[in-house]
């Protein structure tokens, strides 16, 4: 008699276990009942049984899956199996890779389990035992142990009762057929193994798929690629294993990706999408019609079977995962990482044609943008590995890449500068100092080709600002303003960069102060479109007072009425009242103190306008 917190025990499985992990656990049973039955003539039914509420489902035809039922004609449940079941932690299939706790997933997805088997008892006679899953501290309940009135077979049927979650379990039984198939493909394609026969069938018998039939036949969904090379080692010192890929095309995937599957004891325990390690996996594969060949057009996925002692020795209690980590593995030496990296350069390799198709497409992309809309990354995009990138990659993803390849080239450049500049000996590593040479020239000119281009989009922003618009009018003064210097604005409120005072004058990137339409004195006062004092450190000699002050007036894009002789708005005239004012001593700084000028203080005056004919006269 069993005492287990079976309560306790489900809460505590692992989240990595799906409604399939009680299923494939039914079915390696039964597997197992028919091995040891020495029946060759083995079969194995998994029986779907559907809600009779069909009303109440009204987004769908198909009425949801209430109960699973797996039937065999294995030994059964004889005494010795009983009392296995009933005993957790179990080694009574420890040889065949047996944990004693498979059956426990059950009731984390179904709410009962109940066996109902016919076997053969050491006197001779067949017995029949009912019994049920406990869930609370004895493992089996309600048992019953009857003869049975057939004298000459065996039958055992377990049956998971009412699912928990029914979104958990697909309607379609095309669909849970796959999933099976691919979780015990390792018992289908066993070297010297005959399989049982395994059918998935409807309750009332209205559809049958048979699972063996996948890989049997020209047009099987499932079919083992032929690789050249398909064993890899892993491991340091005496802690070396061997890994065995098998890679096959699963036909008709319906929106799946490629996968890389770890196998343990014939059961498919992980399954990681293959583009994790290299994109170009992200998508489907097409099969096309070869000439004088009869083939069918598909599309497909490429699944790898991976096998090992190791994964065998280490898979987890519930086969959910395994006992080592998924990245740097310090205990075991080996993670599932490392494993499935290696998984996936032998199945790039296998299909190695396609693959470099898309690389090479992939690369086109890249360098397409690069020349069309970042050429300042020529040099960056012609040295970096590219396989990193999506395989399908965005404007965003390929300069954000291409962006940090180039700062951290920027900091190799910097990093071996310095290493450089510490050597005594400089002079005689000519050979370093000219590589080093060459590399800041480049990034140089990638610096500078980047600068050229920003100015060019400015500058089409600039020009289209001058032209009519779909009225037929011109954009207002303050469009045009805006765009070489914000209103309002002042060079204590923004940075250099946020303006574009090139356009008129290059030296302008190199001010001390700039007021753009700001009143003189923080006043209600005359105000110049943007005053500008010149930094004597960019350009000019010690005496700030020598120092020249510029003044810009702007004017709508067409407009020449401020030439009229009774024009208030002529700009020349506007400029020599700012001027004066400001050798009145009317003016003062943004800390408040009194502009120094002196009677040589040079005034630049400009007029920002269109050069119409009235204009130039």
């Amino acid at each position: 008699m069993s005492s287990v917190n079976i309560k306790r025990l489900i809460e505590n499985i692992k989240s990595n276990t799906t409604i399939y992990t009680p299923i494939v656990e039914l079915i390696v049973n039964s597997i197992q009942a028919i091995e040891t039955n020495n029946n060759i003539q083995g079969e194995i039914k998994v029986v779907v049984k559907r809600s009779h509420h069909h009303q109440l489902e009204i987004n769908d035809s198909m009425p949801f899956i209430e109960s699973i039922e797996v039937v065999d004609n294995g030994i059964g449940f004889t005494d010795e199996n009983r009392n296995s079941f009933d005993t957790l932690y179990t080694d009574h299939k420890i040889e065949k890779g047996g944990k004693g706790f498979g059956r426990f997933t059950v009731l984390k997805y179904f709410e009962d389990l109940r066996v109902d088997s016919i076997y053969l008892d050491p006197s001779g006679s067949y017995k029949r035992r009912k019994f049920s899953m406990g869930k609370q501290n004895e493992i089996i309940v309600d048992e019953n142990v009857t003869d049975s009135e057939a004298n000459n077979s065996y039958n055992t049927s377990v049956s998971l009762i009412s699912v928990k979650n029914n979104s958990l379990l697909d309607k379609k039984l095309l669909t849970i057929a796959k999933i099976l198939v691919e979780k015990l493909l390792p018992y289908f394609i066993t070297k010297d193994y005959i399989c049982p026969e395994i059918k998935l069938v409807e309750e009332d018998k209205s559809r049958e798929i048979i699972l063996n039939d996948y890989m049997r036949n020209q047009s099987a969904v499932i079919k083992e690629l032929e690789t050249e090379k398909n064993t890899f080692k892993l491991g340091q010192g005496e802690n070396v294993h061997d890994f065995e890929v098998r890679i096959f095309k699963i036909y008709s995937p319906k929106n799946r990706t490629s996968k890389i599957s770890l196998v343990a004891d014939k059961r498919e325990v992980t399954d990681t999408s293959m583009h994790t390690y290299i994109p170009e996996f992200i998508d489907e594969f097409y099969d096309k019609k070869e000439d004088g060949i009869d083939k069918p057009e598909r599309n497909y996925i490429i699944k790898s079977y991976v096998f090992s002692s190791y994964l065998d020795s280490n898979v987890s209690l519930e086969r959910g995962g395994f006992e080592f980590q998924k990245d740097n593995d310090i205990l075991y030496g080996i993670s599932q990482t490392d494993v499935e990296l290696e998984v996936a350069k032998l199945t790039k390799e296998a299909v190695r044609d396609t693959i470099s198709t898309r690389i090479e497409k992939k690369k086109q992309r890249i360098q397409s943008y690069v020349e069309k809309s970042a050429p300042w990354y020529k040099n960056i995009v012609k040295d970096i590995d590219l396989s990193d990138f999506p395989y399908n990659p965005s404007d965003e993803q390929i300069e954000t890449r291409l962006h940090t390849a180039k700062f951290h080239r920027e900091l190799e450049i910097r990093t071996e500068v310095s290493t450089i500049l510490k050597d005594e000996n400089i002079k005689n590593d000519k050979e370093s100092v000219a590589k080093i040479v060459k590399k800041i020239s480049e990034s140089s000119k990638n610096d500078l080709i980047h600068y050229i281009a920003i100015r060019r989009n400015m500058l089409e922003i600039f020009r289209k600002s001058l032209e009519t618009n779909t009225e037929g009018g011109y954009a207002l003064e303050g469009f045009v303003h805006d765009i070489i210097f914000p209103r309002k604005k002042d060079s204590e409120t923004i940075d250099y960069s946020e303006h574009n005072l090139w356009i008129i004058d290059e030296r302008l990137n190199f001010t001390h102060y700039i007021a753009s339409d700001l009143p003189l004195n923080r006043g209600r006062t005359e105000r110049p479109d943007l005053l500008v004092y010149e930094q004597r450190v960019a350009f000019r000699g010690d005496n700030n007072s020598s120092n020249p002050i510029t003044i810009f007036e702007f004017k709508k894009p067409g407009r020449d009425d401020f030439v009229n002789p009774s024009s208030k708005d002529d700009p020349v005239q506007q400029i020599i009242r700012y001027v004066n004012n400001m050798r009145d001593g009317n003016v003062r700084n943004p800390e408040g103190r009194k502009i120094d000028i002196a009677p040589n203080t040079p005034f630049y005056g400009y007029v920002v306008c269109d050069l119409s004919s009235k204009v130039e006269k």
